[in-house]
């Protein structure tokens, strides 16, 4: 699970990093930001040497990223709803998620307390998580950090603005993906058919270089959603729902 600071050896340590960093999809070029933003305050020398102020940072970025994401996503959204989805989607809970998607608490470095409980609070998950942010930014800048932030926000963004925290099959996706195989999975457009003002989609799920079975939707989000349905009943064994011509 998470490490104490003197539980391994430097060389093992560094190999963890470099496992991480392939898990996040980021390379650091100071790996003592990475260091940093995994230590918590028990695990560090002096709480300036923890990751409390890289979550300070990543805090403030992955608000100001969300915003701007829903503003040009969703224009026809008020200022109240907009708020409320972004409540939603930077929620210490939301964070902690996709911390736990990641597997981050593996490679956590805490005090010898903590690092012996079974399981890591919730709210130092979502820590790491906005830690992680700060530190990408100060390592490679704005581009990287947006791209982290875009790509495991999406589908927390689509699920918080349908107001359905049920059946938002692209974020269980992209958890199984992450967890189990570590890759995000993408949507491939195969096809579409009707006129401009009532298309259909025909959309399959990928993880790697496997893509599952492909399915119809009224609109993109409906195709990518009932896709990654369809990619889910197959990695469990079970008969896709939407099964198309091929």
């Amino acid at each position: 699970m998470s490490h104490t600071l003197e539980s391994e050896s430097a060389a093992d340590w560094i190999k963890d990093l470099e496992r991480l960093e392939r898990r996040i999809g980021y390379t650091f070029h100071d790996k003592a930001l990475l260091r940093a933003a995994l230590t918590h305050a028990s695990g560090a020398s002096h709480r300036l040497h923890s990751n409390e102020r890289l979550e300070f940072l990543g805090d403030a970025i992955l608000g100001a990223v969300v915003c701007e994401i829903l503003y040009r996503q969703y224009p026809e959204h008020l200022e109240g709803d907009l708020t409320k989805i972004k409540s939603v989607v930077v929620s210490r809970q939301t964070c902690a998620k996709i911390s736990e998607a990641l597997g981050l608490e593996k490679f956590l470095l805490l005090g010898k307390g903590m690092s012996t409980s079974p399981t890591v609070p919730p709210s130092l998950l979502a820590d790491v998580f906005e830690s992680m942010i700060a530190a990408i930014y100060l390592d490679g800048g704005d581009p990287p950090a947006r791209a982290f932030i875009e790509n495991y926000m999406a589908p927390e963004i689509e699920l918080a603005a349908d107001g359905d925290h049920s059946g938002n099959y692209k974020s269980l996706l992209q958890q199984l993906a992450q967890r189990e195989h570590g890759h995000t999975p993408t949507y491939a457009l195969l096809d579409q058919k009707g006129p401009d003002h009532s298309k259909c989609f025909k959309i399959a799920a990928q993880i790697g270089r496997t893509r599952y079975q492909a399915a119809w939707g009224r609109n993109k989000k409906e195709a990518e959603q009932r896709a990654a349905q369809n990619a889910l009943s197959e990695l469990n064994g079970e008969t896709p729902p939407y099964l198309t011509e091929e």
